[in-house]
């Protein structure tokens, strides 16, 4: 009967014999400087991948220069990996380099994949690759170095949660280790074996294959090769027809800083391109009739005497234009059924008001949620008192416009009466005048930064060619 062909990636791991006794304890510390690489190269993969989707979705293959970058920052995690926590198989420190490293233990190697399904490339990241997170998620937890966090979860996070098995039977073996001086092979072989599933799995997230992972752990260092005659899922040349070699990770250091710069320059030009179409339809959407920039009115209600904010702390020390100029009135709308009163006072002064006095503290404006503070009644009614800086008071909907100053203040919204069951809509907002001219700058900017993006990494993607 013949044997099951292999995945298109293949991932081995030689074991050293001779692993310190301690080492492993440290190597955290010693793969720093490769992390903070990695950090770097991954936010490249994860923009390059999505620049790879386009050029998939639009040609049927995937960028040759993009496919060997992500391939070399799939070796370099492998080994760092190897070396680190993903499977404490040897002792020699890894290679910075993108390249494919034979003499090193732990070696990846996926041969390039020629013409890919436009159709899938738009569901197998995600929806057809489902059942693979799952499976991954039982098996490595949240705790596998890059693999686990690098694609599926956009590659922007460290350690999170727990460890997972293989964080678990690293930890075995490094206790083996450290007491027998000798890493058990089956213990070895089975790590190896979720690493390999791993490594498929993010391959094909990332668009590199068309070949599902198999649900099937292949255990041990070294994946054995198809029995003569069987391919790998992938079509055989035919007979005297030249073969392509396999292909070389090039350019240098050059197209790397290129690459990296230029997915990073590419990710803050979507940021500013994001906040500042955000800018510019707040801006026309939210304004009211007199040009006032108004948050969504929220419901205020406590059976307390007084709701109170949380002190604002305003720091305005400075020409008029950065401050009056830009950002202008502070406007307060309520509307209520029953008469309310609705002031801006120093913090100072509505401590010495409400101390002893039943309030509430709004602690989460957009949910309407407090801080109960018990007490008595009032000491009089709100508008009797001479520290507001700006009130309004009465029934139905009023407005109070108030000049921001320097120093520490409170809103208070009570009863005219000063009575208990104090209920209001409100809103606030300010005229905020420049927000649309920050919009357009934010998008202006974002453009000019997305397309020095597109330059690096073309520049990047043919230094390797």
């Amino acid at each position: 009967m013949a044997a099951t062909p292999i995945h298109p990636v293949r991932l081995d791991g030689r074991l050293d014999p001779g692993l310190s006794r301690w080492l492993w304890l440290v190597k955290w510390l010693l793969a720093i400087p490769h992390f903070i690489v990695l950090a770097f190269l991954w936010i490249a993969f994860v923009v390059l991948s999505v620049v790879a989707l386009f050029a998939i979705l639009f040609t049927g293959r995937y960028p040759k220069g993009i496919f060997e970058f992500n391939l070399g920052v799939l070796r370099w995690t492998w080994r760092v990996s190897f070396y680190s926590y993903g499977a404490l198989g040897t002792d020699r420190y890894p290679p910075f380099t993108l390249g494919a490293a034979p003499d090193y233990p732990a070696t990846l190697e996926l041969s390039y994949p020629g013409e890919l399904s436009r159709g899938l490339v738009l569901v197998k990241w995600w929806l057809l690759a489902i059942p693979h997170y799952l499976v991954l998620g039982v098996l490595l937890g949240g705790g596998w170095f890059l693999w686990g966090n690098g694609w599926e979860r956009g590659g922007d996070r460290g350690w999170d949660g727990g460890p997972g098995l293989i964080g678990l039977l690293v930890l075995f073996a490094g206790v083996a280790l450290l007491f027998r001086a000798r890493y058990p092979r089956a213990l070895f072989d089975l790590v190896l074996g979720l690493d390999r599933w791993v490594a498929r799995v993010v391959v094909y997230a990332a668009l590199m294959t068309d070949v599902y992972p198999p649900f099937r752990l292949d255990q041990g260092g070294e994946e054995n090769a198809p029995p003569a005659g069987e391919t790998d899922g992938a079509s055989s040349p035919p007979p005297g027809e030249a073969v392509d070699p396999a292909p070389r990770a090039g350019g240098g250091a050059g197209s790397v800083v290129l690459l990296v710069l230029g997915s990073i320059a590419a990710l803050l030009a979507f940021a500013l391109l994001a906040a500042g179409c955000a800018a510019v339809v707040v801006d026309q959407t939210q304004r009211d009739d007199d040009g006032y920039l108004m948050s969504p009115t929220e419901d205020f209600s406590t059976a307390t005497y007084a709701i109170a904010s949380k002190n604002a702390d305003l720091h305005l020390n400075g020409p008029d234009w950065a401050t009056t100029d830009l950002f202008g009135k502070v406007r307060i709308r309520s509307e209520s059924e029953r008469p309310v009163f609705v002031g801006i006072a120093p913090e100072a002064d509505v401590d010495r008001y409400l101390r002893g006095v039943a309030h509430a503290v709004v602690t989460e404006v957009d949910e309407a949620e407090y801080s109960e503070r018990p007490g008595g009644e009032p000491r009089g009614r709100p508008a009797e008192r001479k520290f507001w800086a700006a009130s309004a008071s009465g029934a139905g909907e009023q407005t109070l416009e108030w000049e921001p100053e320097d120093g520490s203040w409170n809103v208070v919204v009570m009863n005219v009466d000063a009575s208990r069951g104090v209920a209001a809509d409100l809103s606030i907002g300010g005229e905020l005048d420049p927000v649309m001219w920050v919009g357009i700058g934010l998008l202006v900017g974002g453009g000019l930064l997305a397309a020095a993006a597109a330059l690096a990494i073309t520049a990047g993607i043919r230094r390797r060619r």
